[in-house]
Order: C-alpha cells, then structure tokens, then sequence
C-alpha cells in the first residue's frame, strides 16, 4: 500500500474516492462542508433522504459526484460533534475501510484525520489511519493458487493542512512501521505448521538481520541450550522431529552502555499438547501458539524501521509440543537453567518451560526491564475474552506503562493480580514447583510459575491467548500486540531524548 500526506485543497484532488465525515443531526465535517459546497449541496441532499443518520460506524457510498473530479465520496458517521474517544475514532476508520473491501477503489484520500480525538494530536491520528487501513487490506494468500484478492486499494492520502504537515508526516512515518510489523506478525501466524518451523522462524530473524544494520541475529541450537542447562525447555521439543532454536535479536541504537529492554516471546510452531493431547475440535488454531515470538519479530522490524534510540534484544524460544515416545510424561520431573526442578503435571503447559528458560538466560543481558508474552492460557481467554490481553508483573511502574501505551494504541491490557496466596497451588510433592496449579485461576498461576524465573529483574508478562488471533469465519492473526509494544517503545524512546 502507497502511502502519503497531501496538503492541496481538495477540489484540487484526483481519487476514487474522498473519505468525509458526518456528525449526528446533519452536520457536516469541515471536508465534508468543503465538498457539499463544490458539489451544489449533494451532501445535504443525502443527509436530507435519511440514508445516514452520522452514528458512529454509519457509512454511505455516493457512486457520483458532479462538478468535481471526485469520482466517489464515502460518508462516514462520527456520532456526536463532539471530540472523538481513541476507541470511537478507531470505529469509524474501520468502518470505512471495510466499506470499501469489494470495491474497485483503488486510489483514495481520507479526510478523517481532521477529526477532533481526545487528547490525541495529527501525528496519532495519522498513524492510526495507516494501522486500520492496513490491518484491514491485509490477506493471506501464501499457499492459495488464486493470489487475487478482495480488496483493490492501492494508494491512500491522508488529508491535512499544511501547518500540520510535520506531525502528520510523522504518523505517517510511524504507522508504516508499525503497520508492517503487524503484517510480518500476522503473516507468520497464518502459515501453516508444516512450513512455519522453529527452523522457519529463524530463517525469517536471520533475514531481518540481513536488511537492517542496527540490528544482530544469533540462534542457539539445541546443542548450546543443552550447555547451558536449558533442561525445561529441550524437554519440550523432545517429542518433536524438528529441533528446537532460541533466536536471538541484538537491536543497538540507544546510548552504549545502556541497558537494554528485553522482548521475549513464546514460539511454539504447532502445539498439540504433548502426551497430554488436546481434543480434535480447533487444534488446528494451535500454529497460533507462535504469536508471541512473532510479535517480536514484528516489533523489531518497527523499531529498526522508525531507527528507535534504544536498545533491545529480542528472545524466542522455538519448538513444537508434539505426543512422541520421547515426549514430555505428566510425572516427568525436569530441571531448569535456574537449577530449579519441576514436576510436570500436564504436558500441555509447555508454553511456560519455554519462557522459563528464556527468563533465565535473559539475565546475562543485565537488562533494564524483560517482557515476555505468550499465548499461554486459554483461562485468559474465559477471563477477559478477545477484547484485552492479561497482564501481570512484578513492578508497579512497568506494568502502568504498558497499560498507558495499550490505551494510546488502541490495543488494551488488562492487569491480573500476582499476589502470593497463588504460588500455594504449585506446591509439588516431588520438585521446587509443579507446572501448573489447577483449574482455579490459570492465567494468574501461569505467571506466578513465571514470576519464580523473574526475582532478578522488573519483569512483565502479557498472556495473549485471547487477542493474538480471530476464529470462527473471520480466522486469523490479529498482529496485537505490536501495536501496544510500539507504543511501549515510542514512548521510553521520547523519554530518553
């Protein structure tokens, strides 16, 4: 998608269609007044017949507009004329877009960064334009013959005046960045397990190193992990045929001796559960238990782009959790990196001998804070739904952070309490801890089992199970959380001008 900021008046401009905005009880935007006058009142006209009524998310398709060289305008409905919420804005952008999925459009220009958001200045505004957009357009067509797809959109302009062009420019900077990241994540979610390995994974970090100069990649093979007494996680990938890698991004542009943020995500290619098999029913959903280590990828891909002053390292443990006979046994006990021992009672929590791990050979990069996010609980799911992801963590100020970028990216977070009265469900008879803690409160012992992994470092966790994919008819990545750590970034960023 071609992307850009025109400052020329509009009757000026040549598209398929101009995006405006309606507010409730006829009136009109400031673009849409614009064009209501240059085209003898049709707008008015419109409005007038009842055709829309400005709700939030309304949209009208007027096919003609004469005396301009305007060939479509799409009339969007912003509810009251009021300032719009983050949430409300981001309504009314997708609203649009999918108005114009089974269109010919292939050329527009949107005038809805003219918009009053709380809070929120043009260059937000600008880059949310680009993050719906593009999350809308995206399609997955990697392993379809007929490569043709829905939607026709090939160049958007954002509308904005010229003494807003500077911060405009820089949403749209921003967006692009971030909006790509979203499609890597998306993509490598959607590919199928058969060729989304751990191996694949790595290829694709390894490319990334390639393209961008500030940025290392190493993968650890099985073979080093083994070195280090990563016991928790090989005992995962020992029921599968493809070896297990922890991929390792180096990203340095922040001051030399600064300490750097760690991402960690979890990337289980394929997860059937182990001997602990889960049912048939959805399974196949399971290739989607990698989106936390595409997420990172994603992010570093945004961060590299927008050249963020920072430095960050990038951690994703790799494996499938497969029902072979050197499989995981519920019983089995195992010993970690720590020197920690755990008794495994169900080998479908395997999600959590890999990050633990990871936690612990996050330590050598003395980091300032650790982030991982997984898609590890499907009690996340039955507690906050595809609405929030969970969030829990050690330190007070990193986890109000995340929750203010979740709020300015649009991409929400929900705080779960990690209080020690938890930790007594993963009492084991056997070792240090079991792997999971019962029925009762399963995202919030996933995180205490992490948190014991966690004591040497502020640290937080993002449970994603419920938000890093769609099921039922719209199936597919979601690329969340990218939004919310680009925000998380872009903001320790502007802190450390």
């Amino acid at each position: 998608m071609d992307y850009s900021i025109e400052t020329a008046p509009l009757e000026e401009l040549q598209c398929d269609c101009m995006i405006v905005g309606v507010y409730q009880d006829r009136q009109l935007s400031p673009s849409a007044l614009a064009l209501n006058n240059s085209s003898q009142g049709l707008i008015n006209n419109i409005l007038s017949r009842g055709d829309i009524g400005g709700k939030n998310g309304e949209t009208v398709l007027i096919n003609a507009v004469p005396h301009t060289q305007i060939e479509r305008i799409l009339l969007v409905g912003l509810g009251e004329n009021t300032p719009l919420s983050g949430k409300n804005y981001k309504k009314a952008l997708l609203a649009a877009i999918n108005s114009l999925k089974k269109t010919q459009i292939k050329s527009v220009v949107c005038c809805l960064a003219e918009c009053a958001v709380i809070d929120r200045d043009w260059q937000w505004k600008a880059r949310h334009i680009i993050e719906v957009f593009n999350d809308v357009a995206y399609q997955f067509t990697h392993t379809k013959s007929d490569k043709d797809t829905e939607i026709k959109l090939e160049k958007i302009a954002i509308a904005a005046p010229e003494n807003e062009r500077a911060l405009a420019h820089s949403g749209l900077l921003q967006g692009k960045a971030i909006a790509e990241g979203m499609t890597l994540t998306k993509h490598l979610g959607d590919l199928p397990g058969n060729l989304c390995t751990p191996a694949f994974l790595a290829e694709q970090a390894l490319e990334l190193g390639k393209q961008y100069d500030s940025l290392t990649v190493k993968i650890l093979e099985e073979s080093d992990m083994a070195a280090l007494g990563m016991g928790a996680l090989l005992s995962v990938s020992r029921g599968s045929r493809q070896p297990a890698k922890l991929i390792t991004l180096d990203y340095q542009r922040g001051e030399k001796n600064a300490k750097p943020i760690v991402l960690i995500g979890k990337g289980l290619t394929f997860d059937a559960g182990g001997i602990s098999l889960k049912t048939a029913a959805g399974m196949d959903e399971m290739k989607y238990d990698m989106c936390g280590g595409a997420t990172v990828l994603g992010v570093l891909l945004a961060a590299a782009q927008m050249q963020l002053p920072l430095n960050i390292i990038g951690l994703i443990p790799s494996s499938e959790n497969m029902p072979d006979g050197d499989a995981n046994k519920p019983g089995d006990i195992l010993t970690s990196m720590s020197g920690k021992t755990i008794e495994v009672l169900n080998t479908d929590a395997e999600g959590r001998l890999l990050l633990c791990d990871t936690l612990t050979y996050a330590e050598r990069y003395n980091p300032e804070v650790v982030i991982d996010l997984a898609t590890l609980t499907g009690a996340c799911l039955v507690a906050l739904g595809r609405v929030a992801s969970g969030l829990l963590g050690n330190d007070d100020a990193l986890c109000n952070d995340l929750s203010a970028a979740g709020e300015t990216a649009n991409d929400s977070l929900w705080r779960l309490p990690l209080w020690e009265e938890y930790q007594e469900q993963l009492k084991s008879n056997f070792a240090d801890m079991a792997n999971v803690g019962g029925k009762d409160a399963g995202t919030i012992t996933a995180a205490c089992f992490l948190a014991r992994f966690a004591e040497k470092f502020r640290w937080a966790h993002l449970d994603i199970a419920g938000t890093a994919w769609r099921t039922g008819q719209t199936k597919g990545a979601t690329g969340r959380p990218v939004p919310l750590l680009s925000q998380y970034l872009l903001d320790r960023a502007q802190q450390s001008d």
